[in-house]
């Protein structure tokens, strides 16, 4: 059985994509119902740097299509101050946020630090902390090759957590690994977040990305390289290529 191929961009609030792929008079309020008009999937960003009121999640809902899907980025005070320790005391504050629209939701993404390397019994005691908030997928985006090891890999595929494949250029090591039936991945720019992807090399994300989708995977490929809208080209150029226009 295919699976689905979801893209799209990490956020959209971005004041310089005015002009590049906003109307030049769109007030920021408005800037996710244009980008839903081309797009029916997003990263939340925000969530990241502070939790967003509930009031302004209703907003967002309201203003999409009911099969539009966000994927909440988990708050970086997880992640990056409390480096994923304590998750019992640390989680139900996210949770309770978002628990209400969990219908609309993708997979919630934890971006770890560069700084955190992977201790097993840190990280399974997450995991299980996670399994408490049925419904939710996950995926990891690790930054320390210590969480590229089998061990760290084959935690993921017993907890049923995607690995997030990460591309930056030769900033940050590359691997692909396959570790949940949901395929996350993070396009970062090939040379920074100001510069786009080729079509080349966006070939090849389309030939991998479609013959994961007829595995059965559920794909979501989400573009970081926000500057000049590079992001957005590029995300519907992808779109194109794999026949996941809408």
């Amino acid at each position: 059985m295919a699976g689905t191929i979801h893209i799209g961009t990490s956020g959209w609030s971005y004041k310089h994509w005015r002009g590049r792929f906003y109307p030049e008079k769109t007030a920021p309020r408005d800037y996710l119902a244009f980008y839903a008009q081309h797009f029916h999937t997003t990263e939340i960003n925000t969530s990241f740097y502070r939790l967003p009121k509930r009031e302004t999640i209703k907003h967002w809902i309201s203003v999409v299509e009911k099969t539009f899907l966000f994927c909440p980025k988990i708050s970086r005070y997880i992640t990056h101050i409390k480096k994923l320790n304590d998750p019992k005391d640390i989680l139900p504050k996210f949770f309770d946020l978002f628990e209400p629209v969990k219908k609309h939701l993708g997979p919630i993404l934890v971006q770890l630090p560069p700084s955190l390397s992977f201790d097993k019994e840190r990280a399974t005691e997450f995991y299980q902390a996670l399994k408490k908030y049925k419904g939710y997928h996950f995926a990891l985006e690790a930054r320390h090759e210590s969480w590229f090891v089998k061990e760290s890999i084959t935690l993921l595929k017993k907890q049923g957590i995607a690995f997030v494949i990460a591309e930056s250029g030769n900033r940050r090591p590359y691997i692909e690994e396959i570790t949940d039936q949901n395929i996350y991945l993070r396009l970062h720019g090939p040379s920074g977040y100001a510069s786009s992807y080729s079509d080349k090399i966006l070939r090849t994300f389309a030939r991998k990305v479609t013959n994961w989708k007829k595995d059965g995977h559920t794909v979501w490929i989400f573009f970081n390289n926000d500057g000049k809208a590079h992001a957005v080209f590029n995300a519907q150029r992808l779109m194109e290529m794999t026949g996941s226009a809408s």
